[in-house]
């Protein structure tokens, strides 16, 4: 579904869509399994979404989309409207869990991500499909 969803046409033969379709099928078993409400699952996959577009379209160094994931966060647990951001119904255990999970997901990898996005590779022809 989620290979519909993110319109990849040549899942078989492009490594680029075959690594970003096991992320975000990893994001989201792992959303599922901390019992997200459908609310929170659309936002954490909004998240990583907006990450991975600031690495692979703006070009994004690490500690630049560090502070804007800090932005997002901002505010999570505050009662103050005005300090709360879009990403306000995460308690705070949860969104704790969530930049754990992108620091071990993402953020490590961050140099094998930015190769996927911005090295040129010479893509093989394996078959004639």
């Amino acid at each position: 579904k989620l290979e519909e969803f993110l319109n990849f046409k040549q899942l078989k033969t492009s490594l680029k869509e075959a690594i970003l379709l096991d992320y975000y099928t990893a994001g989201f078993c792992w959303a599922k399994e901390m019992n997200f409400s459908l609310i929170q699952l659309s936002g954490f996959m909004d998240l990583l979404n907006f990450l991975l577009e600031n690495l692979s379209d703006k070009h994004m160094t690490l500690g630049d989309n560090l502070k804007e994931l800090g932005k997002a966060m901002a505010g999570i647990g505050e009662t103050d409207s005005e300090r709360s951001g879009d990403l306000n119904f995460f308690s705070i255990e949860q969104a704790k869990a969530v930049i754990d999970y992108l620091n071990i997901s993402l953020f490590k990898h961050y140099k094998l991500y930015e190769y996927l996005f911005h090295s040129p590779r010479e893509e093989l022809v394996i078959s004639k499909e």
